[in-house]
Parts: structure tokens; sequence; C-alpha cells
């Protein structure tokens, strides 16, 4: 098995594929799944036995994840939210993180087992779907009041702003939504789970 392990050079770019994630469950049962998608999204679709703590909230407790000594290998849609929790987590002193090459979709792809609920559309594609809206809207209403134009400009400045700096406002305000609210994350409850 062969893991890519960047650790003592760049942390932040350590990643594991699909084939060397299953590998390595059998081969040590304490790694832990930590994914990082919003609780509609990890009810979906999810690797069994991963607990899902978004982002959002993963930040806010970033301490004491930090603190969880076993190895962890963070997942999301694409891997973008999980790598940005892995630069979190190193920054506050983890190194025994992974990244899923990927994500879930790879996952699925290479044939990984996956727990399946009520399919919701994943957190980008509402985001391409809002952006998508608002510019066509803002232009079919620049027909009647001119101005409307600007709004679809903001919303290309947005999506340029996204890209360049890889976060996403948009994404972040949509999270919020009860349409992607899982059941409630009760974080000590996580970790109690994770330690064990």
């Amino acid at each position: 098995m062969t893991i890519t392990d960047n650790t003592t050079t760049n942390p932040t770019n350590s990643t594991i594929h699909p084939s060397e994630l299953r590998q390595l469950r059998l081969e040590d049962p304490r790694t832990r799944i930590l994914d990082v998608r919003t609780g509609a999204e990890f009810e979906s679709v999810h690797i069994p036995g991963s607990y899902n703590v978004p982002l959002d909230q993963l930040s806010e407790h970033i301490d004491a994840f930090a603190e969880f000594d076993r190895p962890v290998v963070l997942v999301c849609l694409s891997g973008n939210r999980a790598s940005t929790a892995q630069e979190k987590l190193n920054a506050a002193g983890k190194t025994n993180l992974r990244v899923l090459e990927g994500g879930i979709g790879a996952w699925q792809t290479a044939g990984g087992d996956v727990v399946k609920g009520a399919e919701k559309w994943a957190l980008d594609r509402q985001v391409r779907g809002v952006a998508g809206s608002l510019v066509l809207g803002s232009i079919l209403a620049s027909l009647k009041f001119p101005k409307a134009r600007f709004l679809a400009g903001g919303v290309g400045f947005g999506l340029l702003f996204s890209a360049l700096s890889n976060t996403c406002a948009m994404g972040m305000l949509l999270a919020k939504l009860p349409y992607n609210r899982g059941p409630e994350c009760v974080i000590d409850d996580v970790l109690a789970d994770m330690r064990d």
C-alpha cells in the first residue's frame, strides 16, 4: 500500500486514494473518517462508519479535533472543503491527516461502500443553480430595468473571487439553510464516538 504522505514537506497536501483508504481501514482500524460536508449531503450518501462534522462547525471546534490522536481521513464532495479542514487542523497542530482524493464521488467510482439516504443536491450544485438563476434573471430584468445588469456583473465578480480565493460565500450561506441541515451535530458526542 502506498499512501501519498507529504506531511514532512507540506502537510496540507497529503492525500489518499480511495483504494488506499480501503486498505488502510483494514490495516489500521483506529483510522477515522471525518466527512466535512453539510448534514444534508452526508445524509444523502456517506462512507459507512464515517463521522459528519460540517466544515463551519469543525472550524468552531478546531482545537478539540486537533488534539484527537488517531489518524483521520477528511472527506467532502470533491476535496476542496476537506483540504480547507486539513489546513486548519494542521495549523492547530494535527499532523496525522489525509484528504480523500476526489472526495465521495471518487470513493463511489472506485467501488467503495456507501450508505445512501434521500438524495439532495450537493452544495456546489446549489451554488451553480442560484448563481445561474441570478444571472439569467438580472439579464432578463435588464431589458426593462437597465441597471439590473449590474447584478449579473456582481455575481460574475463573486464567482471569480470564489475561484481565486478558493472560498465560496454563497456556499457558506446556502449551507445554513434548513434544506442543508441534517441532524444536529453534537461535537462532544462525535469526539466521544471517534475515541471509542
